[in-house]
């Protein structure tokens, strides 16, 4: 299933090592995911691009723990806007980066 936003083969490994802290991982993911959302909008509104590269970097991180490819692609797109202090786009960029979060949402909680 390849159209799927998470790496279901590498997320049922992850399920099997973890155990019963798979859920708590998953509860964390989605807790944190939001309010990095929120901190990357700001970032965005405020022109930060210091604050947009941090965040996004930990989002980043987040989403390649769930096997999360191509919310992973976006939000290293976002880190590298904040490197390069182009933030062009970056709205745009975050809107993307809200739909595929919400599809690894939708999908870890139906697991």
């Amino acid at each position: 299933m390849s159209d799927a936003p998470v790496d279901n083969a590498a997320l049922q490994e992850l399920r099997e090592i973890m155990g019963e802290e798979f859920d708590l991982l998953v509860e964390v993911f989605v807790t944190d995911s939001a309010k990095r959302l929120d901190a990357i909008e700001q970032a965005i509104e405020q022109n930060d691009a210091e604050s947009l590269k941090t965040t996004a970097h930990g989002f980043k991180g987040s989403a390649l723990n769930i096997s999360a490819a191509r919310l992973t692609a976006l939000c290293r797109e976002l880190e590298d806007m904040g490197r390069s202090h182009q933030l062009a786009g970056a709205a745009d960029t975050l809107a993307a980066v809200r739909d595929e979060y919400q599809a690894v949402k939708d999908y870890l909680l139906a697991l």
